[in-house]
């Protein structure tokens, strides 16, 4: 490799950062930022082509977005919920296959029905990076967040097991319509199985570590591994990834402390930077994908465009009001786990919080280039234009009106949630200061200890029962003024960062080692890391 394609390499993700950074100053959504980001570079003089790899998003980039992902879910709300998220990601996108494919293979004249279906497979599964961030954002209920994440994790399977079974059929190599059910239940169920037998182990091995490094270094390995083993065995690696990586985050509780703080700033820092490169790569790839369609209509093209887009939005309204309406009037409906629906509204939002992203487009590129016969694939080039004409849409049309959508609907509810939420964290803050203050009153009863040691801690675990439920004000006191335990941390902040001033001195003046003071250092950002609040 050149030196220059090393630096073009390496413009890619500097790009991608810089953009992010300026979106979340200013509260832009990321991915439409990277999308519109890379469309515009794109087309400024000596920038080269980037074409995407679909063995490098697959896998390399995939395994472990899904799996922070499912490591960092609820798995009692996804269980919670597994109806609503089995509705959208398994019914939903074979739905979308069908409804897609049929109306394109209507529209475009002479296009083979089959091909019209690697298409509907292709752009059936939402990426709802960009959605679930915005509705946390905005404050939406947690149901429906739940289930918008819940569905993001499931159906990349389902939509590329049916894209492979279309592919098949579309290129003669002889599978039919039942073939590809039996091959989408092994898929599933044999990836389920191996997240399954790989989560226990895995989990075993890093409890036993006892180095916060090291275990999070098996976190890492953990999806590829997961995604490589089904693979290997022709079943669903995104399932074995979101499998193991539920089992882990649900076990992760059990591991050192000082390994979930190094495991959760690390895969936020992972994750965003894979994002952020993924998006903008999607930006990147208008110009090849133009190129391949340029002896084409292009008012063909865009009513082309027009019908994949729209067959895909109404495809999901139609499923989402259908099936969230129609079992209750067939009496088949069962009551949520929380007891509350999302109602209309919400059922508008998440019809509406379809984009599509990376494995739209990674699908796309994957499309063989011959036949089983040898011939070139039909309309190869087409499909790989609706795709990306698909996916921008999705991005800019749904994304860019998504926030304003939400307000005008007033979906949220996140406020008495969170006021729920207080609530339940300060009566667990006080049970469990209980707890401490009873060992504490046995270890002193069982041992000769220092009474102002005893004291001391008594009091600590006190004044956290104290400060639990003073969050149930908001933080402030009467006519704003600060509660004990804001100035607690205000004070404690200020005094923390006299101390580090005083530490960088005595180095600079050559009284403490750079080694000393690292250690130093790391005790305090770990006590000011416990002053901040969520």
């Amino acid at each position: 490799m050149e030196t220059t394609e090393a630096l073009w390499l390496l413009a890619v993700p500097v790009a991608a950062l810089a953009v992010a950074a300026l979106a979340r100053r200013t509260r832009i959504a990321a991915p439409l930022a990277l999308v519109i980001a890379g469309l515009i570079c794109s087309y400024l003089p000596g920038v080269p082509d980037f074409a995407l790899n679909p063995e490098f998003v697959l896998y390399v980039f995939l395994p472990p977005l899904l799996f922070s992902a499912a490591w960092q879910s609820s798995f009692v709300d996804l269980r919670a919920n597994l109806r609503p998220i089995a509705f959208l990601s398994v019914g939903l996108v074979l739905f979308t296959t069908l409804v897609v494919g049929l109306a394109v293979h209507l529209a475009v004249p002479g296009l083979p029905l089959p091909v019209a279906l690697v298409l509907g497979a292709i752009v059936a599964p939402p990426d709802a990076v960009a959605a679930v961030s915005v509705a946390q954002r905005l404050g939406l209920p947690r149901r429906t967040v739940t289930i918008l994440v819940g569905e993001s994790l499931f159906n990349d399977a389902t939509a590329l097991t049916a894209f492979r079974v279309a592919v098949a059929a579309a290129t003669g190599a002889g599978f039919t319509w039942l073939d590809g059910a039996g091959r989408f239940a092994y898929a599933a169920v044999a990836g389920a199985l191996i997240g399954l037998v790989l989560g226990p182990p895995l989990h075993w091995l890093r409890t036993r570590l006892n180095d916060p490094l090291v275990e999070n270094g098996v976190a890492v390995i953990a999806p590829y591994a997961a995604y490589l083993s089904a693979e290997a065995v022709h079943a669903s690696g995104v399932i074995a990834v979101v499998i193991s990586g539920l089992y882990l985050g649900h076990r992760f509780t059990e591991s050192a402390a000082i390994t979930r703080l190094i495991g959760h700033s690390f895969w936020k820092i992972v994750v965003f930077l894979l994002e952020s490169v993924v998006f903008l790569l999607i930006g990147l790839q208008l110009p090849p994908v133009l190129d391949a369609v340029a002896e084409r209509s292009w008012g063909s093209l865009a009513w082309w465009a027009l019908v994949a887009f729209a067959a895909t939005v109404v495809a999901r309204f139609a499923w989402v009001f259908v099936v969230s309406y129609l079992p209750a009037r067939l009496g088949f409906a069962r009551a949520p786990a929380d007891g509350e629906e999302p109602g209309w509204r919400g059922h508008v939002v998440i019809g509406w919080a379809g984009m599509r992203g990376v494995v739209s487009l990674a699908a796309a590129f994957a499309i063989p280039f011959t036949t089983k016969s040898g011939a070139p694939f039909p309309d190869r080039d087409l499909v790989l234009f609706l795709t990306f004409t698909t996916v921008l849409a999705t991005l800019l049309v749904q994304g860019l009106t998504f926030p304003a959508l939400i307000r005008m609907l007033g979906a949220g509810g996140a406020e008495r949630e969170t006021y729920n939420d207080t609530v339940a964290a300060a009566g667990a803050h006080h049970a469990a200061a209980s707890a401490a203050i009873g060992r504490l009153d046995e270890l002193a009863a069982a041992e000769d200890l220092d009474p102002d040691v005893v004291e001391r801690l008594r009091h600590l675990a006190e004044q956290r029962q104290l400060r639990a439920w003073e969050r149930l004000g908001g933080g402030t006191g009467q006519g704003g003024e600060e509660v004990p335990s804001v100035t607690y941390r205000r004070l404690r902040r200020e005094m923390l960062a006299a101390e580090r001033v005083t530490f960088i001195r005595m180095r600079n003046e050559r009284r403490l080692d750079d080694a000393v003071l690292a250690q130093i250092l790391h005790e305090l950002d770990l006590e000011e890391a416990s002053l901040q609040r969520d």
